[in-house]
């Protein structure tokens, strides 16, 4: 019993750290964007892609939450 507690716990630890780091990720992109975005003569295809990537970042993190979240339901 006491080991299935500890892969659970591990689990969420590894889960709340990879939430982390999405966060970070997604917070870092969006600076870049807004810095890239004052430029005249940014690379239109380069800002699509970072914007596309942070869009998926943003995906990651909520369904990352929503597993986090307890079900009221269950």
């Amino acid at each position: 019993m006491a080991e299935i507690e500890d892969n659970v716990d591990r689990e969420l630890f590894r889960n709340v750290e990879k939430l982390r780091q999405l966060r970070i990720e997604h917070r870092d992109l969006d600076e870049v964007i807004g810095r890239l975005s004052l430029d005249l003569h940014v690379d239109q295809l380069q800002l699509k892609r970072l914007k596309k990537r942070k869009l998926m970042l943003k995906d990651q993190i909520a369904r990352l939450e929503s597993q986090l979240i307890p079900d009221l339901n269950a």
